[in-house]
């Protein structure tokens, strides 16, 4: 019998899949979200973990952003 999983596909380039992996690792083991990393690139998350890793990608580029002073 074959089993379905319903998820989402990424694709990225290494250093975003590594912060996806990282951000996957902190979480308490019932929010984990990735369903398999295919690749380097190539990752399959449940579908609710998608807004987690828009979040975090965004306080991550808020973080590293320079902006100069007035």
């Amino acid at each position: 019998m074959v089993n379905a999983t319903k998820g989402v596909f990424i694709s990225c380039d290494i250093p975003m899949a590594q912060f996806i992996i990282t951000l996957n690792a902190q979480q308490p083991a019932n929010r984990k979200f990735i369903i398999h990393v295919l690749d380097n690139t190539h990752l399959f998350i449940q579908p609710d973990g998608v807004g987690t890793i828009r979040t975090k990608i965004q306080e991550f580029r808020d973080q590293n952003t320079y902006e100069k002073p007035p």
